[in-house]
């Protein structure tokens, strides 16, 4: 596999967890199944980036489950493993190698900015793992070890990406090789991208909410979905017409993005044809139209992780496949670094 000129590459990944969500599937796994047809892309299942926070027996069991699982949620969604490479982060040294090099290359000042370490570490910085800290270089290094020139991001993600256009900046300029790692930009997704709680409008859809409720997981059955959209939180009004009245309702805007996410109709349209209705009946709708979509994908998932040697040839193929590209950019910023093979 070869970077064409002509053809963006992408790279993505996200950390393996047991508890992937709606939130997942509309705001990064449904654009990533469609951008296999646009442009050259890889999967990265991010295990290095998992022991940032948590180390030890217990967690590496559960590491290597949810390895897997999140595994079979890429391949669940649509994700075809022989066009777009799929793989673990920790297969392929050349991720760790050119994040080495990479923390040589970003400023302490750099690092000092970036705000998710902060939220991450909360009062006691002191405590957190340098791996923590240096988790935006690693992030770079996944990206630009395969040249990638576009990266799906959310919002979280942003000064990321930036932080990544810098240290490659630095690099090209440092050891006067122009133009040798490109800028990545980010990819702009539809409607969506940012899932919010069922609980709360105004709060993103995340696992670590101890409440149940405030999302739906890729493996809940369908009775589970349509309880938990029944008691999504709304407000007494009707459903909203227009973006004008949809203003200052964060409960029923984010009903509307996510059946236009699983419907792949526009947020006008759904207002255009439910607007005006009841929340009770649009319930029903949206339940039926996330039944349809999600029970099939829970049903890959449980049949493809009931067969971890399928998912561990597969996460193998795709290392090899990453690897083949990764090498040869490592080897030749080693000779630029003045590295002796």
């Amino acid at each position: 596999m070869t970077q064409s000129a002509n053809r963006n590459r992408v790279l993505s990944g996200m950390q393996p967890t047991n508890t992937l969500h709606l939130g997942n599937y509309l705001g990064a796994l449904k654009n990533w199944v469609r951008m296999q047809d646009a442009m050259e892309c890889l999967y990265c299942v991010v295990d290095m980036h998992a022991i940032t926070q948590d180390v030890g027996y217990a967690h590496a069991e559960s590491l290597t489950a949810a390895t897997r699982g999140v595994t079979a949620a890429y391949i669940a969604a649509g994700i075809d493993p022989k066009k777009s490479p799929i793989f673990n982060q920790s297969q392929v040294p050349e991720h760790a190698e050119l994040a080495w090099i990479f923390n040589c290359v970003a400023r302490v000042g750099w690092l000092d900015r970036m705000t998710q370490f902060k939220e991450k570490s909360g009062k006691h910085k002191e405590r957190a793992s340098v791996g923590l800290y240096t988790y935006p270089v690693l992030m770079a290094a996944d990206i630009l070890v395969y040249k990638a020139t576009h990266v799906p991001v959310g919002e979280d993600q942003k000064q990321h990406l930036e932080l990544a256009r810098d240290i490659a900046q630095k690099f090209n300029n440092d050891f006067s090789v122009p133009d040798f790692f490109p800028l990545p930009e980010p990819v702009i997704t539809g409607p969506a991208t940012r899932v919010m709680s069922l609980r709360d409008g105004t709060k993103k859809m995340s696992k670590s909410d101890e409440s149940d409720f405030s999302r739906i997981n890729l493996t809940d059955d369908a009775d589970t979905i349509a309880q938990k959209i029944r008691k999504a939180r709304t407000d007494p009004a009707p459903l909203p017409t227009s973006k004008k009245e949809m203003e200052g309702r964060p409960e029923a805007e984010n009903l509307i993005n996510i059946f236009a996410g699983l419907s792949g109709h526009s947020i006008e349209q759904v207002m255009a044809d439910y607007g005006g209705q009841s929340f009770s009946a649009f319930k029903n709708a949206l339940s039926e139209l996330a039944v349809a979509t999600l029970s099939p994908l829970a049903a890959e998932m449980r049949r493809l992780t009931g067969d971890p040697a399928e998912i561990d040839n597969i996460l193998r193929a795709g290392a090899e496949k990453a690897r083949a590209i990764a090498g040869p950019i490592v080897a030749e910023v080693k000779r630029n670094v003045g590295f002796v093979a």
